[in-house]
């Protein structure tokens, strides 16, 4: 059982809850402005898993820790971030460490990321008889999907179905000899099959036969007005509160975007206590029209149709309205918390507005193929889904020898569908590697393969059902923020357009947008979208910014620093 630990915020005590993160701890006493940019706005917390950079905060003097990746294992002593603090005197007396220093880990295959995809593919691998390491950012395995309670069972419901199933996925792993080691963030990737990285502040060079990259995805942004508020997250990131820390965002929560995730969490949050007014799908209401995609959806997993029900009968029994064909267009900041304005997702009708303490957006997802593309492999543009697809055989291995890729970050496909194409793709590492196929493998394939393909039938229904409006300019006024981490508003771009300015560098270049810490995560999509609308030019995989190391930021100290000592 977890306890409570008091550590302190700006100097005043703050009871948080051992195991939780420090963002969670922080929104559950009703602080959400964690940090002052630039221009001296209050930002708090908005992805919740580490790749926005926004809810950034100084722990025990060290200055720019990320609080939604920041455990609480100890009395802690936290202040806001705020831009261009000066940073503390550096340590005297040491050397620099050097390359020779750093330590080095060479797994015969190396699984990067921790979800479903991941750690089915290091339980194939394994069985095979490959000696298997996966590393992940996060403090424990699971990744978004299968995220584990962080805290006591004293802090809200028991786990659920989804926390038991992942459980039991990192226990079979952890038995079969896996290696799991947390808190590694991978930063680079070098040809061939190279990789940098850091672990609890000391340099970590992974040199493995063979790489399993499953490193998932992240939300997509929505860039209008008051997107950046303290108060506004994603849907995930809301939901990472509650299935990690039984923590909610707010008392009065507006859930906003296009997908069933969006449901889950408004069930979620119900049963946490939170009120709930509303769900805002941009979709339109399912008509007879879309009854085909159910009748797919439903032959496919009725196990997903059935926990869809369910999701709507605890929004029903919250009282939260479904709100089909709007969208999120505008959030300001009032005495009482939040207003939010929704206009039609097809640009044209009457507006709504909704009073509220926290705004969770989920717009779908962009994939994390930061280290694959690094490496090289290659990717195509998917006009539909609007995303980058890795190229890859049926086994998952891609253009680069040894460089296989799974899962989300190879184009969205779900977590169930990641599940069944690690087995695939773990079993042809091993074998690639000259280890023989262990008894009950093909059969164990087969099935996988039966899988991956029900499962992709699911998504390709469920994305017929949920079709929607992409994101419109048009929803951005002049002072609205594109890039969160530079602030170049969408007023600073167009005036980079009316340059004529076709290339992507060339505006980054003029506005320097896409040049901060989250590495043009969020902006990148929106501004690639809106230079093949200005000038006509069909996106590619070259069309958007060129990968860049490190995929991540990393502190010079902890380049610098030890090594393995």
């Amino acid at each position: 059982m977890s306890g409570t630990i008091t550590i302190t915020f700006e100097g005043e005590p703050v009871e948080a809850r051992e195991g939780e993160s420090l963002a969670a701890a922080l929104t559950a006493h009703g602080i959400d402005a964690f940090r002052t940019t630039r221009c001296e706005a209050e930002r708090g917390l908005f992805c919740g898993m580490g790749v926005c950079q926004d809810c950034l905060v100084e722990v025990d003097g060290k200055p720019n820790q990320r609080a939604c990746m920041t455990r609480v294992d100890r009395p802690l002593s936290v202040r806001r971030e705020a831009h261009a603090r000066p940073l503390a005197p550096a340590m005297q007396g040491q050397p620099p460490a050097t390359i020779g220093d750093v330590e080095v880990q060479m797994p015969e295959i190396l699984v990067i990321g921790a979800g479903p995809g991941g750690l089915s593919a290091a339980i194939a691998a394994r069985r095979a008889g490959a000696q298997v390491l996966v590393v992940d950012e996060r403090s424990q395995p699971g990744g978004q999907y299968f995220k584990q309670l962080s805290v006591g069972a004293e802090a809200g419901p028991p786990p659920d179905r989804q926390h038991r199933e992942g459980a039991a996925l990192i226990e079979e792993a952890r038995s079969l000899g896996v290696e799991l080691r947390s808190g590694v963030t991978v930063w680079g990737a070098f040809e061939p099959n190279e990789f940098a990285a850091t672990a609890a502040g000391r340099p970590l060079r992974l040199l493995p036969k063979a790489a399993i990259v499953a490193t998932g995805a992240y939300e997509r942004g929505w860039p209008v007005p008051g997107w950046t508020l303290p108060g506004v997250m994603t849907t995930g990131a809301a939901q990472t509160l509650w299935r990690t820390a039984r923590r909610l965002p707010g008392r009065r929560v507006l859930i906003a975007g296009n997908g069933p995730l969006n449901l889950q969490l408004a069930a979620e949050l119900i049963e946490g206590g939170a009120e709930v007014p509303a769900v805002v799908e941009a979709a339109p209401r399912p008509g007879l029209a879309r009854l085909g995609a159910l009748l797919a959806m439903a032959r496919s997993s009725p196990r997903l149709i059935r926990d869809g029900l369910r999701y709507h009968a605890a929004r029903r029994s919250g009282g939260a309205a479904m709100v089909h064909g709007m969208v999120v267009a505008g959030i300001e900041k009032t005495p009482a918390g939040l207003q939010v304005r929704l206009a039609p997702a097809a640009g044209t009708g009457a507006e709504r507005r909704y009073e509220v303490d926290a705004v969770c957006l989920g717009y779908g997802f962009e994939p994390s193929n930061e280290l694959l593309r690094a490496l090289g492999c290659g990717h195509d543009f998917d006009p539909v889904r609007r995303q980058l697809v890795t190229r890859r055989d049926a086994r998952g291995l891609t253009d680069m020898a040894g460089v296989y890729a799974l899962g989300d970050c190879t184009g969205l496909g779900g977590a169930r569908a990641a599940l069944a194409e690690g087995t695939i793709v773990g079993l042809a590492a091993a074998a690639a590697l000259g280890h023989a196929a262990p008894a009950g493998s093909r059969a164990a394939s087969r099935r996988a393969g039966r899988d991956l393909a029900r499962h992709r039938d699911f998504q390709k229904a469920l994305w017929s059902l949920y079709a929607a409006p992409a994101y419109s300019s048009k929803l951005a006024t002049a002072d609205t923020l594109i890039c969160r981490c530079e602030e170049v508003s969408f007023g600073q771009i167009e005036e980079a357009l009316g340059e004529e300015m076709e290339l992507i560098g060339a505006v980054k270049r003029r506005t320097r947008v896409g040049m901060g810490r989250c590495q043009g995560r969020y902006c990148a999509p929106v501004l690639d979208a809106l230079l093949a609308e200005r000038f006509g030019r069909p996106r590619d995989e070259f069309s958007g910014f060129a990968p860049r190391i490190p995929v991540k930021p990393v502190a010079i100290g902890d380049l610098a620093g030890p090594g393995a000592g």
